[in-house]
């Protein structure tokens, strides 16, 4: 599939924000047999004072922009056209889950990839105990991890229902699963954690979801959205596997990823700081539109 994809984060201050250092990770990854990002572009209004780009440790493409003078307002966009291609279904070869262990030790390898990095704590995820007995309690002797895997993100999509007013960006996984309702964030470090608690190396995917309007409905201007789902380490044979919790579904074509990190403090889409005071509101649209070829 070809897709067209633009993003708009816009942001109004009360009182003119000065000073501001933001990291912008929005364009999507090139991925070998994956995806191909085949253009992209960042803009920021106002002009930023300087802005520079880089490859973080997860081989994100990375923007640096800092913006001196004092702004009544900040319009982030992102354009860029990727070609995703779909992924074949394989058998599952992965380990049963007291031979993982081994198959993490026999791994050497300490890059951006490397299993190692997502078994244990990060920035958002602490380990919790009600969310670690929430898994055990569905485990089976003769699962694999794979098995795990499936089975877990298909009980948190029946369990959870899909509120966007029932968190926050900064609520955490203990306060999602205490009420079962939260937006794709919110599933998918539940399930991290849920993974970890287990000794499955788990990590948080940042990307891109089209969606389709309902039959005989028109497909609305800016709906699409951003969105997170799960990767899972699944041995040394079947390596990662991708899952979306809020869809119970393999991620597929329609997703489209812009980073791979621990959690979402890694791939946050914007962050940074600035001198400023009151409130500010936020809007966000996103069009993710296939081309025909």
């Amino acid at each position: 599939m070809l897709y067209d994809l633009s993003l708009h984060i816009g942001y109004r201050y009360e009182v003119p924000a000065s000073g501001a250092h933001h990291m912008l990770r929005l364009l999507p990854l090139s991925l070998p047999d994956r995806q191909r990002l085949v253009a992209g572009a960042i803009t920021v209004s106002p002009e930023p004072d300087e802005i520079s780009t880089f490859s973080d440790f997860f081989h994100h493409p990375a923007s640096h922009a800092i913006l001196r003078g004092p702004h009544e307002k900040l319009d982030i966009r992102m354009q860029a056209r990727v070609m995703v291609q779909a992924q074949p279904m394989t058998a599952d070869f992965s380990p049963l889950l007291d031979r993982l262990p081994q198959e993490i030790g026999e791994t050497w390898s300490l890059d951006a990839e490397s299993p190692h990095h997502f078994l244990g704590t990060s920035p958002r995820l602490p380990r919790d105990k009600e969310i670690a007995a929430y898994v055990r309690s569905m485990l089976k002797p003769s699962m694999t991890v794979r098995q795990i895997a499936e089975t877990l993100c298909s009980r948190i999509y029946k369990d959870f229902k899909y509120d966007a007013e029932a968190t926050t960006v900064d609520s955490t996984p203990a306060e999602a699963f205490a009420k079962k309702r939260g937006v794709c964030q919110d599933f998918s470090h539940v399930m991290i954690v849920a993974l970890r608690s287990l000794g499955i190396p788990a990590g948080y995917v940042s990307g891109f979801l089209r969606t389709i309007p309902p039959p005989g409905k028109e497909r609305l201007e800016g709906a699409d959205a951003m969105h997170a789902w799960v990767r899972v380490w699944c041995g040394k044979l079947s390596g990662w596997l991708e899952l979306d919790p809020t869809n119970d579904i393999a991620a597929g074509t329609d997703h489209i990823v812009v980073g791979y990190g621990r959690d979402y403090a890694d791939v946050a889409p914007v962050i940074g700081v600035l001198k400023s005071y009151g409130s500010h509101q936020t809007a966000q649209a996103v069009d993710v539109i296939p081309v025909k070829q």
